[in-house]
């Protein structure tokens, strides 16, 4: 995956520990940083194809990326028995 839009994501303006709180008060710090962020989806996708566990990416905490991927298998799945 291209790695270009991590040079103009507004993460780069912040530094790097905010993205990786240990509450969560700190997860809503980052995720408003996120909010308008113009690489906000990019970024999400990133962390969700390389599978990264920790951190605050695309707005998303660890437990809802592992939620869409959840989600994901789930519909590809069902997406298959439909089309068999």
């Amino acid at each position: 995956m291209n790695t270009e839009w991590m040079s103009i994501g507004k993460c780069r303006e912040v530094h790097p520990a905010v993205f990786f709180p240990s509450d969560g008060v700190g997860v809503e710090v980052a995720r408003k940083l996120c909010a308008d962020c113009p690489v906000k989806s990019p970024c999400l996708e990133y962390a969700i194809e390389n599978r990264i566990d920790h951190g605050v990416w695309g707005g998303a905490s660890e437990r809802e990326r592992r939620r869409i991927m959840r989600q994901r298998r789930l519909d590809a799945a069902a997406l298959r028995v439909a089309t068999n």
